[in-house]
């Protein structure tokens, strides 16, 4: 049965008509149109799905969207400001940290947690916060410089090179 209910996404009010069990992804993608988060396992496993709830990093594709109503998410297009890149964003493309692309939603969201939370992280901390997110392409070490790149530059000790 479907219910109308309202969820706060990258800092606007949206109405949304689901069933209560529907997952989080699938309103942001299939009723919301905010395609950056992507389905990949269903099961929590690869960290595609990531959003931010109140600044935690959080799987999308398994939790009920409803239970979600009252709290702040914040999805890769939320990154950026009046359509800036954010300095994640920059130092991944700087640092060509993505191949395909697939898991670069999650991976920019679990690093925005960790960033948010720690400023100056070292390459264990990086490291330990982006280990729930899967990349089959093998960019791991330029996910982890531009990590460590963005940190450098949000601390305002490097240019975000543009």
């Amino acid at each position: 049965m479907k219910q109308h209910f309202t969820l706060t996404i990258n800092g606007r009010l949206q109405e949304v008509e689901a069933s209560g069990t529907t997952p989080l992804l699938d309103v942001l993608r299939n009723h919301l149109g905010l395609k950056g988060s992507r389905y990949g396992c269903g099961l929590e496993q690869c960290g595609a799905c990531m959003v931010l709830v109140d600044g935690e990093a959080v799987y999308s594709c398994s939790r009920e969207a409803e239970a979600f109503q009252g709290r702040s998410i914040i999805t890769v297009e939320g990154l950026g400001v009046d359509g800036a890149l954010h300095p994640l964003q920059q130092a991944f493309l700087d640092e060509q940290a993505g191949q395909c692309g697939y898991c670069l939603s999650g991976m920019l969201m679990a690093a925005k947690a960790l960033l948010d939370r720690n400023p100056s992280p070292n390459r264990a901390e990086i490291v330990e916060a982006l280990d729930a997110n899967l990349c089959r392409c093998g960019a791991h070490l330029r996910i982890l410089r531009a990590v460590a790149r963005a940190a450098a530059v949000l601390r305002g000790e490097a240019d975000d090179g543009r």
